[in-house]
């Protein structure tokens, strides 16, 4: 399977997937750390992917979704965008309500 087919296969398996510079507990960049800690906040599990433990991954990342920068966020099998859309949405509130419902749980009133 190609790079490009484990991608699709990821994003298709897991409701939210971060391909990100490093690990959630060890990010290697600003960039990822902002994203994780933001997702964290909204308490849902989560799939990683560290780009830099697969460098096929990690070239053929940007070409899968015409999104050249990482991190990359997808739920339900659509690129949501960097860090700094991620932060957006966090910061409306949208990003919780969106992560929870990807896994099937209702948002608390």
């Amino acid at each position: 399977m190609d790079a490009l087919e484990r991608i699709k296969q990821q994003v298709t398996d897991n409701p939210i997937i971060l391909y990100m510079k490093g690990t959630p507990d060890f990010p290697q960049c600003g960039f990822s750390a902002r994203t994780v800690q933001a997702i964290k906040t909204c308490s849902v599990p989560f799939a990683y992917v560290n780009i830099y433990e697969d460098e096929e991954i990690y070239r053929a990342l940007p070409k899968f979704a015409n999104w050249p920068t990482f991190p990359q966020l997808y739920v339900k099998g659509e690129l949501i965008g960097g860090c700094d859309i991620t932060l957006d949405l966090h910061q409306s509130g949208e990003l919780e309500k969106m992560l929870k419902e990807a896994v099937g749980e209702k948002k608390a009133a």
